[in-house]
């Protein structure tokens, strides 16, 4: 089986490489892309150098998969082309996440929806995989009203540079090219472009792609999204209004039997998510589940995840592996 990374020198798309290999996808040949500037650049896979080759010579090589994270604009461009040659592309950028014809995929919470004629398939942003994880299982028993949320999301979210920025800061040197404000010692409420309603995108992306992977729009989300002087790892202050009354131990024995969740929460031994603890893993890590007393049928949690795994690649081996189980890639 051909599998093309797409934007393959980056965080994300090494990431792939190491989680394809990690969970020993059925490779055969790997194609590794990326921008001309990379082209001609070597890449290693299962202990193999692989030549890093242009997005026009993978889609003339006809790769069964291709994983994408290149961003947006790369995306709307190239994907419906490898999809033209039988490709099936697993797409980690915004560009095509919201098109109605187009699935919007967390597989432990809607895998189902895929289809034989799924050829672009959307991942969703970083903190909202983390977060609708949490939610789904919550929103079946109990149904939700209302969230919101506040995030603490790190740099390694905005690629390389900002991780690079981040470490010159640490050590000395002030100077910002990639954030708008000096990001080490500080928090920046500020996470994509804003918007004429005074939100960011991202906070759109959390409010929309919440209701699309949930399959009910009638969810009511709000979100402030924070850029926090962390390397990896997305933290996130959720408040759930739901529609019946719950126990607290309910809901933490309800997660705690979920694939892909792992409950930390024991405040008197000091036990609750931490991004330090979940970086390079690929679960989803919750705590601090606790009443909201301010408002009847409410809960507080704190829920933390690997933004570069289960925010991204992983969810994406994850749709991949949907796919070659139901035989679909060829």
């Amino acid at each position: 089986m051909k599998v093309a990374v797409v934007g393959a020198t980056g965080l994300v798309g090494s990431t792939m490489l190491k989680i394809l290999e990690e969970r020993n996808f059925p490779v055969t040949e790997l194609i590794p892309v990326a921008s001309e500037k990379s082209v001609g650049g070597k890449v290693v896979f299962k202990g193999r150098e692989y030549t890093v080759v242009s997005a026009d010579t993978a889609i003339a090589m006809r790769p069964a998969l291709a994983l994408f994270s290149a961003g947006g604009a790369l995306s709307l461009d190239l994907a419906p082309k490898f999809a033209a040659v039988g490709c099936r592309v697993v797409d980690n950028s915004s560009a095509w996440r919201m098109h109605n014809d187009i699935k919007l995929v967390v597989p432990e919470v809607n895998g189902h929806v895929l289809t034989a004629n799924d050829m672009i398939i959307a991942n969703p942003n970083c903190s909202t995989i983390q977060m609708v994880m949490v939610l789904n299982p919550i929103h079946l028993k109990y149904g939700i009203k209302r969230v919101v949320v506040s995030t603490y999301q790190s740099v390694s979210g905005t690629g390389q540079k900002a991780v690079k920025e981040l470490m010159a800061q640490r050590a000395g040197n002030k100077a910002h090219h990639v954030y708008p404000h000096q990001i080490d010692l500080n928090v920046i409420p500020h996470i994509d472009v804003f918007q004429e309603n005074g939100y960011t995108k991202e906070e759109i992306k959390m409010m929309q792609e919440t209701c699309k992977i949930m399959g009910d729009q009638s969810i009511r989300v709000t979100a402030t999204t924070v850029r926090v002087p962390v390397v990896g790892g997305h933290s996130e202050s959720v408040n759930i209004e739901l529609k019946n009354s719950f126990h607290e131990s309910d809901i933490k024995e309800l997660l705690s039997n979920q694939s892909g969740i792992v409950v930390v929460d024991n405040p008197s031994m000091n036990a609750y998510p931490m991004p330090i603890d979940a970086e390079g893993k690929d679960e989803v890590f919750v705590g601090r589940i606790r009443k909201d007393y301010s408002q009847e049928n409410t809960l507080n949690c704190w829920i933390v995840s690997d933004n570069l795994r289960k925010g991204a690649a992983t969810n994406a081996v994850q749709i991949a592996k949907l796919l070659y189980n139901n035989g679909w890639l060829i």
